[in-house]
């Protein structure tokens, strides 16, 4: 069993049967997961937070810490889906924004707040479509799409807005971003159920099993007859619908529709993914991993908040650890191919 024999020993006319080497094969199998070894650095980030900052540890601090957790994790989980691909994804942060002002627009103007997330949605999923379709039908390069898409659609929040946030938005939509059911807040209950759904989606779906198989050999994938090109048109239209869930959720909870937010979020996103071992290069990565490099950034910025870091520092140090998160990547691709 899990390649440990099992020794059995007759005994007074029992038999007893040792489980020592398996449970202890179990265990180091785990610790070698990737995700077991970031799940542990996360706990030990914390334990330091803790010693130096006693007061992240408090129930109130964790449950802050929790929800600004989630908004960041549904945007990653989305660029997660693009990295494995092979391609990237810098316009989230400007779509959760758009998402945001298209939903609050709606219910501004008195129509239904049903209605208003519908259209957020839909903005979302239109501008990670037209990612798409430049990126895979037209042939130019993810990083130039999505960054000339980053500064497009927070120049049309701009141009929209006036600069000015917009207030008049549903009492009832507050709950969504504020509410918590049984003490959890609801946007780590939406958090979790996309997580669900995007791991049953990947890991389990033939489309999930076709998107790691053209981050891992894009030619070869093209070659057995699978359209690459529609998959990944697809999967920035998800990035883009994942960003649109937080800009909404960001209406509720600020109850307007703030013509900043996402902004600075995709290298959060990316970094969240990344620090989580999901691979730059594609074809490898999970959404527990996601769920735990999110975390970790959540953490490390909280904490750095309660230690009274000065925020220019703060900014230096969050940017050192996308620079690391994108070194240790380049080195494990390496040894990998190596």
């Amino acid at each position: 069993m899990l390649g440990q024999k099992v020794e059995e020993r007759e005994e007074n006319g029992s038999v007893t049967v040792s489980t020592g080497p398996v449970r202890q094969n179990l265990i180091v199998m785990l610790l070698r997961k990737r995700e077991s070894a970031i799940f542990l650095a996360l706990l030990g980030i914390m334990i330091v937070i803790t010693i130096v900052a006693p007061t992240f540890a408090t129930i109130g601090n964790l449950y802050r810490v929790t929800r600004q957790i989630s908004f960041v994790a549904i945007v990653a989980l989305g660029v997660f889906t693009v990295i494995l691909t092979g391609g990237i994804d810098l316009s989230v942060g400007s779509i959760v924004g758009i998402s945001g002002i298209a939903c609050g627009l709606v219910m501004a103007a008195g129509l239904p707040p049903a209605l208003a997330v519908l259209v957020g949605m839909a903005t979302g999923i239109f501008v990670g479509l037209i990612n798409g379709a430049l990126v895979a039908y037209v042939g130019i390069t993810p990083f130039i799409v999505t960054l000339g898409m980053l500064s497009m659609a927070r120049g049309a929040i701009w141009v929209i807005t006036k600069g000015w946030p917009i207030e008049k938005i549903a009492s009832s939509f507050m709950v969504i971003g504020q509410g918590d059911l049984l003490g959890i807040p609801i946007p780590v209950i939406i958090m979790i159920a996309v997580a669900a759904v995007a791991h049953m989606f990947l890991r389990y779906s033939v489309f999930g099993r076709r998107v790691f198989a053209i981050g891992g050999n894009e030619e070869a994938t093209r070659l057995s007859g699978i359209n690459v090109k529609r998959i990944k048109c697809i999967v920035y239209g998800i990035s883009g619908f994942l960003s649109s869930i937080t800009g909404i959720i960001l209406v509720a909870r600020f109850n307007s529709a703030q013509t900043s937010s996402g902004e600075g979020w995709e290298l959060d996103a990316i970094a969240a993914a990344v620090i989580g071992g999901t691979s730059l290069m594609g074809g490898s990565g999970s959404v527990v991993g996601v769920l735990v490099g999110a975390a970790i950034m959540g953490v490390i910025r909280n904490g750095l908040v309660l230690m009274k870091v000065s925020a220019y520092w703060q900014t230096s140090i969050m940017g050192f650890i996308i620079i690391l998160a994108a070194v240790i990547d380049r080195v494990k691709n390496r040894r990998t191919s190596g």
